[in-house]
């Protein structure tokens, strides 16, 4: 059984990026903010979160980073550090269960906030719907990435949840579309968003 969230997790915003559920991603850590997240990590053992920066800064609007985020994200559990010489650090980290912000904390040196864990259910009775729908996924993600088709039948998941997160991984998605992705209501409706995106010849595939 997975243990509860902390009530209030680290944030690790990224521009124009969204992690999904099993997922493994390496970052670099260099800003000092960034360095304390890492070491309290380290220290509790807890995930930390993804969530994806909606806009740049500007130093005409100020707006401080909070209110530059999107409300969803990704739990971030980290799987391997390497530190350098320097103080920073190269971290791998795995995505977790989605969740949604329900309050930012400002009083670290980088951004936390209350959060709610909201994994993406998958409806009763729908097994044969998510199976038919992940093949079409799948085709569609082949078609468009004709060139790598060996490689993504050999490493592509069975699982549909891990599976929609590959194609959100290799579809040539825009920042928008990768989260209109994350924040669906269930499983079928991550699949059907998913393919939606895809060139109309590709959705035909079936």
């Amino acid at each position: 059984m997975t243990p509860p969230l902390p009530a209030i997790i680290p944030l690790f915003p990224l521009p124009d990026l969204v992690l999904f559920p099993g997922l493994v991603l390496p970052l670099y850590v260099f800003e000092q903010r960034y360095r304390d997240l890492l070491a309290d990590t380290r220290r509790s053992g807890e995930p930390f979160g993804i969530v994806r920066i909606l806009e740049a800064a500007d130093e005409e609007q100020n707006k401080p980073l909070h209110d530059r985020l999107a409300r969803v994200g990704t739990l971030a559990h980290l799987r391997s550090v390497t530190d350098h010489d320097d103080g920073t650090a190269s971290i791998v980290v795995v995505g977790g269960e989605r969740f949604r912000i329900l309050e930012f904390d400002t009083s670290h040196s980088y951004l936390s906030a209350a959060v709610q864990e909201d994994p993406l259910p998958e409806g009763p009775n729908q097994q044969d719907m998510t199976a038919a729908l992940s093949r079409r996924l799948l085709d569609g993600l082949l078609s468009v990435r004709a060139a790598d088709a060996g490689a993504i039948k050999e490493h592509a998941p069975q699982e549909p949840l891990l599976l929609a997160s590959f194609a959100a991984t290799l579809l040539p998605l825009s920042g928008d579309q990768r989260e209109q992705a994350l924040d669906t209501i269930d499983l079928l409706d991550r699949l059907e968003t998913l393919i939606s995106f895809l060139p109309r010849n590709d959705r035909a595939l079936n």
